[in-house]
């Protein structure tokens, strides 16, 4: 039996490192380099994410068809339609948009010098990590439901 809280706890680690990265783009005074980091960060964090709780595209599909149709069920009524999928940079750009109004408060904040900048650097901060560990919940909630009797 995994130990399922010691990989979240792991998970979520890795979400802070990963944001602390995505805020230290969001420094960076040009244009456009933050959204960038953010889809590359999201397009790799997810899927280590997903593979760490055994929930990642391959993972699934060496699942039978029952357990793998429970996970996608289950996955779903969660709201997470990424466990147990490939994640491109086009599914990771789609759940950014999500959290699209901070990124959209970010961009402008960075317009005001140096104030400006660690504003945005703090709500970069906050959409990677909500975006992160909302992911590490639902594949804990999911890996821990497959361990109960169907």
């Amino acid at each position: 039996m995994p130990d399922l809280d010691r990989i979240r706890h792991e998970c979520k680690r890795m979400v802070t490192t990963r944001s602390l990265a995505a805020a230290g783009a969001a420094l960076v005074p040009v244009p456009g380099i933050d959204l960038a980091a953010d889809v590359g960060l999201l397009a790799t964090m997810l899927p280590r994410i997903s593979a760490a709780f055994e929930l990642d595209h391959d993972s699934v599909a060496k699942l039978d068809p029952n357990t793998a149709q429970r996970v996608f069920v289950l996955a779903a009524g969660l709201g997470n339609n990424l466990i147990g999928r490939m994640i491109t940079r086009k599914l990771a750009l789609a759940l950014l948009r999500r959290v699209g109004v901070r990124l959209a408060s970010a961009s402008v904040a960075r317009l005001v010098p140096i104030v400006g900048q660690a504003i945005g650097a703090s709500i970069g901060f906050g959409a990677m990590k909500l975006a992160g560990d909302a992911h590490v919940e639902d594949c804990y909630r999911t890996a821990r439901a497959l361990l109960e009797p169907a």
